[in-house]
Parts: C-alpha cells; sequence; structure tokens
C-alpha cells in the first residue's frame, strides 16, 4: 500500500514538474518578431492617397506617379513608376538618399527639411522643369507638405549619378546630399515619362 501511493507521489510531482518545465519553455518557443513589412501594401495605400489628392486638383498628371518608398534599403529597387490609368506598375529602380538621413542603424533612416541637413524630405513634391546643373539634366522639385516645404530652397532636385548602380545589390548604393538621385540609365525612363507629360508629375516619397 504504502509502495503504491510513493509511486503515486512521485508520478504526480514528475507531471507537475514537467508541466512547468513546458511553460517555461514556450516562451522560448513562441517568437515576438514583428510582422514582416510588405512594400506591396504600402504602395497600395500610397496610391489610394495619390488618387485622392489628384482628385481635388486637375493641373497634376492624374495618369502616373513615383512612388519612393524609403523604407527599402538602398541596394534594393524603390523607385517605382506606376501608372494610375490603367493601375500597374510600369517601371522600378534603385534611388538614394541623403547622407543626412543615416543614423548608424542599419534599416533606419531619418528625415529634415532644414537646409544644409544633407537629408530627404518625406512628402509629396511637383516635378517643375528640367535644367542642365553639376550632374547633367536635372529636374525641380516642389515640396507640397509642411515635410518638404523647403526642397526648392534646398535645391533638393531629381538627378542621376554615375555611381548609383543599375541592377540590384547587397550592400547599400551611395548617399546624396538631400536629392533623391538615381542611375544614367534608370534616369533615361524618369526622363521620357516626365517630358511626355503636359502636367507636372507627382513624386512622393514615403518610410
Amino acid at each position: 500500500m504504502k509502495k503504491n501511493i510513493f509511486i503515486l507521489f512521485l508520478s504526480s510531482v514528475f507531471c507537475v514538474s514537467l508541466a512547468c518545465r513546458n511553460n517555461e519553455e514556450k516562451p522560448l518557443t513562441t517568437t515576438n518578431s514583428k510582422p514582416v513589412y510588405s512594400y506591396e501594401e504600402k504602395l497600395k495605400r500610397e496610391i489610394t492617397e495619390i488618387r485622392r489628392f489628384l482628385g481635388k486638383s486637375a493641373k497634376y498628371n492624374s495618369d502616373v506617379a513615383f512612388f519612393l518608398d524609403m523604407r527599402i534599403e538602398s541596394g534594393k529597387n524603390r523607385f517605382f513608376i506606376y501608372d494610375l490609368k490603367h493601375n500597374k506598375l510600369i517601371n522600378r529602380g534603385l534611388v538614394g538618399h541623403g547622407s543626412g538621413s543615416e543614423t548608424g542603424i542599419p534599416g533606419k533612416l531619418q528625415f529634415s527639411n532644414v537646409k544644409n541637413s544633407n537629408s530627404s524630405s518625406l512628402g509629396k513634391y511637383a516635378i517643375g522643369g528640367s535644367y542642365s546643373g553639376r550632374f547633367g539634366k536635372a529636374y525641380k522639385l516642389y515640396g507640397l507638405d509642411k515635410t518638404n516645404s523647403n526642397a526648392f530652397d534646398r535645391n533638393v532636385v531629381l538627378h542621376k549619378y554615375a555611381d548609383v548602380p543599375f541592377e540590384e545589390q547587397i550592400k547599400p548604393i551611395c548617399n546624396s546630399l538631400g536629392c533623391p538621385m538615381v542611375n544614367e540609365k534608370f534616369f533615361e525612363v524618369i526622363e521620357k515619362t516626365i517630358d511626355a507629360s503636359k502636367k507636372k508629375i507627382i513624386l512622393v516619397m514615403y518610410y
């Protein structure tokens, strides 16, 4: 009888300790990882916002827009040319951001609208006329939001740069002084789109 009671006692202790151990191990098997970022979902939301904005004004091109997703690392395609009329992505390419936007933390950027900050500025831009500058043909940018209202005065423009690669790469690409700068070959695609437009095209930079 005593032997049976002792065996039952050991069994219960073993079960309790096993349950406790399993409870303690549960947090190790459950990961608290953040949701994976989806640039497609973000792009859809930005497209919806731009459609709403363009619906309020007839002064801008409502058939095409440029979207720059700064949450995507610079070595990956994050400059999107989108056909709003037919609801499809036309092209994509690399684009550099301002050196002042670097935080020292991989994948994390900061943004500024302040002169001489060398930072990129988030918000909507109207792409203005072209001119010949330090890097050849470039386009003036006019900030339409509080976050990028100083773009013109800061000489933030859309331009090409020889050191920006055409293909995606693992490493980050070179930085600008705040301008969105692209590869020379990709610039030709952008150039044709802008020059063929009778109205100003909207470029939106988001994070």
